[in-house]
């Protein structure tokens, strides 16, 4: 690895990315494309390592010509592609960004990774297209079926989710069509440090800090699987180091708590961490609120093929990443303050209340 471009990678998970990168790759240089949407900032680029071997690049992957630029100017040798849409509840209500980031985006760097990297004499050689995904494209699981497998059939039920699809079956399509040389992640839910408070943990742990009440759509019983972005990151250098072309692996943290038990597990960790807060217990700022439309009920990893091939395995405990989430989020009111005080931020709390019924 020598030139890598990292798009989305101001984002939540991205930026975690470059940060591990930098600090465990000391040979590369790392060019971050970005569009600075709401969920992207460069206060997540703040205090990188090493970052002479960072070269931010405002622009949008939907940019056929920008695209093509970069690959060409900065002799791109990898991509990692993060950037997407990702949050679910705006993909419902605004579905078309979806559509264009998700899959005209990475369209667009398929395209110019062909032509930097294929339609050259000789083409180039020891160069990779790494897919981020997700298991949403696995659709929904039933109580007793078996956790997501690689080789499980996409069934997909938000436009999110058929986004993502639509994607993943675009990087096979270009390694199977033209060759190109390609290696794909599903991941679970992440969370951790810098993500943006429209996610489930981020959301309730600076609701509670204020004493606002802290939303759970229906009864809050669906399951899903919790990655921490340390073991993400891991998971994914691990690929880019170590997996055949043409593979994907699909990673998760290996639990299975419905979203009622995160709520409170967080509550009882502010309780603890927070003795003086006001608002405590903070249980008591839970509130059931309407189901939003079309609610996956089960989400769960196989993370067979990766453990046995790659042998890679969670570091986090579930209860050990929640705890160092929520002081990461107590020690940085800097970062969260920056974020809360952008136009984006504001607007998108009102729409989601305002969805609801109810007043941020």
């Amino acid at each position: 690895m020598k030139n890598v471009l990292v798009t989305g990678g101001a984002g939540f998970i991205g930026s975690n990315f470059v940060r591990y990168l930098l600090t465990h790759e000391p040979n590369v240089h790392v060019y971050n494309l970005d569009a600075l949407t709401y969920a992207g900032s460069l206060e997540n680029l703040r205090d990188l390592p090493d970052p002479n071997r960072h070269t931010f690049l405002h622009g949008n992957i939907c940019d056929q010509a920008l695209v093509e630029r970069v690959f060409r100017d900065y002799e791109i040798d990898l991509v990692v592609h993060f950037a997407a849409e990702s949050h679910v509840d705006r993909s419902i209500f605004e579905p078309d960004a979806f559509i264009q980031t998700n899959v005209f985006g990475t369209f667009s760097l398929l395209e110019a990774a062909k032509r930097a990297w294929l339609d050259r004499s000789p083409p180039s050689s020891e160069v990779r297209f790494h897919h981020i995904s997700t298991d949403e494209v696995f659709g929904s699981l039933h109580p007793d079926d078996p956790p997501f497998r690689e080789d499980t059939p996409y069934a997909p039920n938000s436009p999110y989710a058929a986004s993502k699809a639509a994607s993943d079956h675009l990087v096979r399509a270009y390694g199977h069509t033209y060759g190109l040389p390609y290696t794909l992640t599903n991941c679970s839910n992440n969370y951790g440090p810098y993500q943006f408070p429209e996610k489930l943990i981020p959301l309730m742990i600076l609701n509670a800090l204020e004493g606002k009440f802290l939303p759970v759509y229906g009864d809050g019983k669906q399951v899903r699987d919790w990655l921490y972005v340390e073991d993400h990151c891991e998971a994914i250098l691990l690929v880019l180091r170590q997996a055949p072309l043409g593979e994907s692996y699909n990673i998760g943290g290996g639990n299975q708590p419905t979203n009622l038990e995160i709520v409170e597990s967080l509550c009882d960790i502010l309780d603890e961490v927070v003795p003086n807060s006001p608002h405590k217990p903070h249980r008591r700022l839970i509130r059931f609120v309407a189901d939003r439309p079309g609610h996956d009920r089960r989400y769960a990893m196989d993370i067979t093929k990766i453990s046995t091939q790659l042998g890679w395995k969670p570091k986090h405990t579930l209860a050990e990443g929640l705890l160092a989430t929520v002081q990461w989020y107590l020690e940085n009111e800097e970062w969260v303050e920056a974020i809360r005080q952008r136009g984006d931020f504001k607007a998108w709390m009102q729409q989601n209340y305002a969805q609801r019924g109810e007043r941020p």
